[in-house]
């Protein structure tokens, strides 16, 4: 069995959260900020020693992937953002590919949406900063040459000769068949057999069916919180003492309850599982978040081993987990002041089980 944990880039400044923000924006600025909204809510989360990394400082990420490695996780997702040529976030992947020294797998999901301010927990409507757009065959061309670099790195993740792409959202791609023919004619140039295309499961996201389309992933906990689970509220603070339902409670949703629904949906060969640390928005979206209950190392162990087994009777050697380092949603798998290397252990053992 393979764990590849997916990966969030935004631990660093860039122009574009500068410009909308301020300048020394990264996710951390969320994460500081955060407070806890009603009694037993778990924030702010403070990672273990004060750690704020940022991801351009050398030896951030050899630490991350030398701990990920000793803990038996197999690679990194990391997410992938391009807007008709435009990257943002792109520095740590290409700090990845330059450095030698990390010997650690890793391959891409290209988060295929508009780059918007409430992304980052702003209220009201969505701001558009960059429209995600597609274009023809020239900026499909452009995009896989960037590509090219990564899928030629040894360390890049491949199945069967093909190099991984998991894609957010491909029926937002209006010619999505096209595109993935492209790309596929150019890789088997490079001598690849083409690319391991993989459809990312969010929010009844399921894209219809193509022959260009090679497997997909559930991702969780999106997926099944919006397709099966009726939302509860989680009690907010009254001003004055005591605790009361209210109009501004928190919708939460029971770490049980969701993963004995994940577990009962059935997969196909390459329907790959995820299983998720925790969920909690409340450092981007405050009173409009969704909050997790119940979440512990110990459950999250039960759930990954259920769905180690699982995916071994699927003939799925994949299993994925969000995430690495998802602070701003409450779903890390990196320490933290609260439990330490916990969940980190829980995963060695689950593996050491496997």
């Amino acid at each position: 069995m393979k764990l590849i944990s997916f990966y969030l880039p935004q631990f660093h400044e860039i122009p574009e959260n500068n410009d909308a923000w301020g300048r020394g924006f990264t996710e951390w600025s969320n994460v500081t900020k955060s407070r806890s909204l009603f009694w037993g809510h778990h924030q702010p989360r403070v990672p273990l020693g004060g750690n704020y990394y940022n991801l351009l400082d050398d030896g951030v990420m050899e630490w991350q992937t030398d701990l990920a490695g000793k803990y038996g996780i197999y690679g990194f997702c990391l997410y992938h953002y391009w807007f008709h040529g435009r990257l943002v976030l792109e520095k740590p992947a290409e700090h990845l590919l330059k450095n030698g020294k990390i010997a650690f797998h890793y391959c891409f999901a290209w988060a295929n949406e508009p780059w918007t301010k409430t992304w980052h927990g702003a209220g009201g409507n969505k701001e558009i900063l960059i429209p995600q757009t597609y274009g023809g065959e020239e900026e499909w061309g452009r995009h896989y040459d960037y590509f090219r670099a990564f899928f030629q790195d040894r360390r890049y993740i491949k199945e069967g000769n093909r190099p991984m792409l998991l894609i957010y959202r491909l029926r937002n791609i209006p010619h999505f068949n096209d595109m993935i023919r492209y790309w596929n004619a150019r890789a088997k140039e490079d001598g690849f057999q083409g690319l391991f295309l993989v459809s990312m499961n969010v929010c009844r996201e399921h894209v219809a069916k193509s022959i260009w389309v090679n497997g997909s992933v559930d991702f969780e906990p999106n997926r099944t919180k919006s397709e099966k689970l009726a939302m509860e509220f989680a009690i907010a603070p009254k001003e004055k003492g005591g605790w009361l339902r209210n109009r501004f409670a928190v919708k939460a949703i029971q770490y049980d309850r969701i993963n004995r629904e994940m577990l009962k949906a059935s997969h196909e060969k390459n329907h790959f599982r995820t299983v998720f640390v925790d969920y909690d928005d409340s450092p981007r979206r405050g009173v409009r978040a969704v909050v997790t209950r119940g979440a512990s190392p110990e459950k999250f162990s039960r759930y990954l081993r259920a769905t180690l087994r699982r995916s071994l009777e699927e003939g799925n050697e994949y299993v994925f987990l969000n995430a690495w380092n998802e602070w701003g949603e409450g779903n890390y798998l990196e320490p933290d002041e609260r439990y330490g290397y916990s969940y980190l252990e829980k995963v060695r053992e689950c593996m050491d089980m496997t």
